[in-house]
């Protein structure tokens, strides 16, 4: 039984265990409630509020701003940057989860949902203000995360925000108690577990984004289970 502990609660490096969400084999209720969920959990600390807090610290008070939302999920972080006034292309690379999106932003038209891969961005230089990610980065080995850090990078002018959970017995832990009492799905349920260890350390992602040319200029509080950075071109 301890083995068995030790093991769930390894941290040590990196697990590279597929997630339910990434195997293609999830039927369409189960993608919505895993999705529903998902947007239920940003609205705790560290979630959409501080990834509005991030863009706004790119942005310097510039209003009317494009976003791009890469690894949308149900799209209700581009709902909530609508609320602020700025314009989102929410992509996603998995049909089910844009056809949620599609369906969730119909009344907003500043909202445009498309299919499409962050490791190759169907869009111009400098498109967008600002590109964002939530809980994106720990679905990707470390060259496929210098990769889409690159490509975030390549199509904003001001900056790129990457929000998701650090590596770490104590966000691991917070992560299991929150979808414990939160989700709905078992979906969700297994997902957070693989996702708190798929994560990279604070430290680890510093390495990613000097890999893909960037610095970090803000950040939230390392401490809490999901860690919002700002960076910018070094």
């Amino acid at each position: 039984m301890l083995n068995g502990l030790h093991a769930l609660l390894a941290v040590s490096t990196r697990a590279d265990a597929e997630e339910l969400l990434d195997s293609g084999n999830l039927t369409a209720p189960e993608v919505e409630g895993n999705l529903a969920d998902l947007a239920r959990l940003n609205r705790l600390p560290g979630g959409t509020a501080t990834s509005v807090r991030a863009i706004r610290s790119l942005l310097n008070g510039a209003a009317g701003a494009s976003i791009l939302d890469a690894g949308t999920g149900r799209a209700d972080m581009p709902i909530a940057f609508a609320r602020a006034g700025w314009r989102t292309v929410a992509l996603d690379t998995n049909p089910q989860v844009a056809s949620v999106a599609r369906r969730a932003t119909q009344r907003h038209g500043e909202i445009e949902v498309v299919d499409g891969d962050a490791r190759r961005l169907p869009f111009a230089d400098d498109a967008f203000d600002v590109a964002h990610c939530s809980l994106l980065l720990h679905h990707l080995d470390p060259d496929d995360a210098v990769t889409a850090l690159r490509e975030l990078a390549r199509v904003a002018r001001h900056g790129v925000v990457i929000n998701d959970l650090r590596r770490g017995t104590l966000p691991l832990l917070a992560t299991v108690a929150s979808t414990a009492f939160l989700a709905r799905s078992r979906v969700t349920r297994a997902d957070g577990l693989a996702s708190a260890r798929r994560a990279y350390t604070v430290r680890e992602l510093d390495r990613l984004l000097a890999r893909a040319g960037l610095r970090r200029r803000w950040r939230s509080p390392a401490w809490m289970p999901r860690v919002v950075t700002a960076a910018v071109p070094s």
